[in-house]
């Protein structure tokens, strides 16, 4: 037996229905705040904001480029020798 059920509505009905709190007013502060932050950190060093926000995500790239080169056989190509 199956049976099937057709509900439409709002994300706003349905979040009120199942008695969710509406954070979409904290979700806006929230992008403010990150917004003004991006815009301080670009008005310095835009690399220093990217090593600030992702330091293991940039050495987890080199890692996996050096994991890369020594599974292939090649050893690390920056090296010359």
């Amino acid at each position: 037996m199956k049976i099937r059920l057709d509900i439409d509505c709002t994300p706003e009905e349905a979040r009120a229905f199942f008695g969710l709190p509406d954070v979409q007013p904290m979700q806006a502060r929230m992008m403010e705040m990150i917004q003004e932050k991006i815009e301080q950190g670009f008005a310095g060093d835009p690399e220093a904001l990217l090593k600030t926000w992702m330091p293991a995500t940039v050495q987890g790239w080199d890692a996996l480029q050096k994991m890369f080169w020594a599974q292939a056989g090649m050893g690390d190509p920056k090296k010359k020798g």
